[in-house]
């Protein structure tokens, strides 16, 4: 069993949900923001979330609020950016932060299983990028520039 999927992600109205309860997808987990460049990702992700949903794919979403204070809002101002702007469907979990001491046990997860350019384990901004396998193992990391249409061969390869 992974790490991963020992942990929790933290809900927007308190509580936790088990990452175990998504045990056998292909999981793309993305920290967000509603104020950023790369916002319109967000039909990107909910595009790969319709193709490939019903074949075992799942997007997470952590909104982040590190990056040039790109996420200012609470829980239900996020939600509510999330669906009437772009018809999300995918889980859009409590704002967490990403780097530094204060890191979501998710992230510091992803970051040391899967370090970016250089070998720096530090997420450089918003719509970092995780694939994780069926098994919960960390396959790739994309960089926020990546476009998720991109991820759909990596995607297909993963769901078999």
């Amino acid at each position: 069993m992974s790490e991963l999927l020992d942990l929790s992600a933290p809900l927007p109205g308190g509580g936790a949900q088990p990452l175990s309860d998504y045990r056998g997808k292909v999981l793309l987990v993305v920290n967000t923001a509603s104020r950023c460049g790369f916002t319109p990702q967000y039909a990107g992700l909910e595009a790969l979330q319709r193709r490939y949903g019903p074949h075992g794919f799942q997007v997470l979403a952590f909104p982040c609020n590190q990056f040039g204070a790109q996420e200012p809002g609470n829980a239900e101002e996020i939600a509510n950016f999330c669906t009437t702007k772009y018809d999300v469907t995918f889980p859009v979990f409590a704002k967490v932060e990403v780097n530094g001491s204060g890191a979501d046990p998710v992230f510091r997860h992803l970051k040391h299983a899967a370090p970016g350019a250089l070998g720096t384990e530090a997420i450089k901004w918003n719509f970092t990028k995780f694939l994780i396998s069926r098994e919960g193992e960390v396959v790739s990391r994309y960089a926020p520039t990546t476009a998720p249409e991109k991820l759909s061969g990596d995607i297909e390869k993963l769901l078999g």
